[in-house]
């Protein structure tokens, strides 16, 4: 099985690498730091499973995700992220991913996620698939953050983190003015009366960011806090 590891942070790149070294299941280990470098590798090789990154320079993850399932259906793509299920994996799972992990699961949960997407399977959590039931609403309807385009729910992600309007246009590289404008449609598409009433949303729905706990060697940011882990044990 040939996987393609794309994130931004080389040094989760290079122990992802380690994770895998002795894991024979895994033919060729591939790499890319960009959006634009995981379609390039896409074209140029062939591979089973892309293990993405939803935070990535030049295209942001789910716009990766949906390129990739629509030119190449057949690759599966595990998404392995900082940000908690509760805030994106309904939406990576909607958008064709395989599976979705967050930076502080265990290796042995990771190596079998990618065994099970590498067979065509889905891999979902007990937690995902709750999290995936409460997505509706009693009567069927979607649940109102359900109603934001992936850029306004990565700024409605943001904004409950509590970043402020010129934080996030510079993270996003949109002025303030931009993200001002996809504030006011948020509210608007949520029916929300205030900014006050967003945050208690977002509060209530689990969007705010939590710390995760490493399971793997990786801190909450998918980075080693110190030397890299052993090798897993067979």
């Amino acid at each position: 099985m040939n996987i393609l590891i794309a994130d931004d942070h080389a040094i989760l790149r290079s122990g992802l690498r380690q994770i895998f070294a002795d894991y024979t299941t895994f033919q060729e280990i591939g790499e890319a730091a960009t959006g634009v470098q995981v379609l390039a590798k896409l074209e140029e090789g062939v591979w089973d499973v892309v293990l993405l990154d939803l935070t990535l320079p030049e295209m942001n993850g789910l716009e990766v995700l949906k390129e990739i399932k629509a030119r190449w259906p057949d690759v599966a793509v595990l998404v392995l992220s900082m940000h908690s299920e509760d805030q994106y994996a309904i939406r990576a799972l909607k958008a064709g991913a395989s599976g979705y992990l967050t930076k502080g699961c265990r290796s042995e949960e990771l190596l079998e996620a990618l065994e099970t997407v590498g067979r065509g399977e889905k891999y979902i959590t007990l937690s995902v698939a709750q999290r995936l039931a409460q997505s509706f609403t009693p009567n069927g309807e979607v649940a109102p953050h359900e109603r934001l385009s992936d850029r306004e729910f990565q700024i409605f992600c943001l904004l409950a983190s509590g970043l402020r309007n010129a934080e996030i246009g510079k993270r996003l590289s949109l002025s303030e003015k931009t993200i001002s404008t996809h504030r006011n449609r948020i509210l608007e598409k949520m029916q929300m009366k205030n900014f006050a009433e967003l945050i208690y949303y977002a509060m209530e729905h689990g969007f705010v960011n939590k710390p995760l706990t490493s399971g793997n060697g990786l801190d909450g940011n998918g980075e080693y806090p110190g030397p890299p882990p052993g090798k897993p044990a067979d």
